[in-house]
């Protein structure tokens, strides 16, 4: 089964689907071992790998690439951050095709004026609500599978109101959009007050606030969470940290070089070398 079916049919379930952000491909194939059936592609994370904030520097180009090696590395739905759509309905459009290109199941377009910022920083600007809403149409024209799945991101809360946001995310919905995606949710009563007054519309949630289970009971299709960007820096840190004030870090802090090979098919690798005559022996 294609993933982007996969996605629907789970986001049609009537359970809530979990997909856990990752950077990266290794972050994806650790989330899909534990038992994960979606993963995100976050593009706050993108950006800091490549050592920028979240606030539009990189490229559709760049933010593509990236989609493409987690595609690849695993089976499960690969759901992106597709930023502003980088452009206009036609720049959108094209955005579309090399996501979908890509091997990813869905993508979020966003509301923002573009370059954008990650929606919990200052400064943000969204574009007029018709405009947004030919993207959304321009997205769903675009796509060739008709199972891919669009978000429609909204960033109007801490820039216009919590009743235009209400207003965008029904037209959006109207527009073709398949779940909507409110942004910079900051409290367990934003939350609520989003499940309340757009009860009537398929919805994600972004964050960390609340426990998946209770997220879950108000009816959301999709939680993204595991402040991943977070936890590698506060665990990379801490461990440089110690390596530099002791000369050595404690060895119950990380896996094995086995742990990660293995994840990442060493033994396959083993068996292709064995089938193929490459060599007899694997080396250790």
């Amino acid at each position: 089964m294609k993933t982007t079916t996969k996605l629907r049919q789970m986001l049609n379930s009537g359970e809530m689907l979990v997909a856990p952000f990752v950077l990266n491909a290794l972050h994806a194939k650790i989330a899909e071992s534990v038992g994960f059936q979606a993963v995100y592609m976050t593009g706050a994370g993108t950006s800091a790998e490549r050592g920028f904030p979240d606030v539009g520097l990189l490229t559709m180009t760049e933010m593509v690439a990236n989609a493409k090696y987690i595609a690849t590395a695993v089976g499960v739905p690969v759901i992106c951050d597709a930023d502003t759509g980088y452009g206009n309905p036609l720049n959108v459009q094209r955005t579309i095709r090399e996501y979908e290109m890509a091997g990813v199941a869905g993508v979020h377009i966003e509301d923002q004026v573009f370059p954008k910022k990650c929606g919990f920083f200052e400064g943000k600007q969204v574009i007029p609500q018709a405009e947004a809403v030919q993207k959304i149409r321009a997205a769903k024209d675009a796509r060739t599978d008709s199972d891919f799945v669009i978000i429609a991101r909204c960033d109007a809360y801490a820039v216009t109101g919590w009743e235009d946001t209400v207003s965008r995310c029904n037209a959006y919905v109207e527009a073709g959009a398949d779940l909507v995606f409110v942004d910079g949710i900051k409290s367990e009563d934003d939350i609520q007050r989003y499940a309340n007054d757009m009860a009537s519309l398929p919805r994600m949630y972004n964050g960390d606030l609340m426990n998946t289970k209770d997220v879950a009971a108000l009816g959301y299709r999709l939680m993204i969470c595991g402040s991943t960007i977070w936890l590698v820096y506060k665990q990379v840190r801490d461990s440089f940290e110690e390596l530099k004030s002791t000369g050595k870090v404690n060895p119950h802090r990380f896996g094995t070089r086995w742990d990660v090979a293995g994840l990442l098919g060493l033994d396959q690798i083993y068996e292709l070398e064995r089938k193929y005559g490459v060599t007899e022996v694997p080396v250790s």
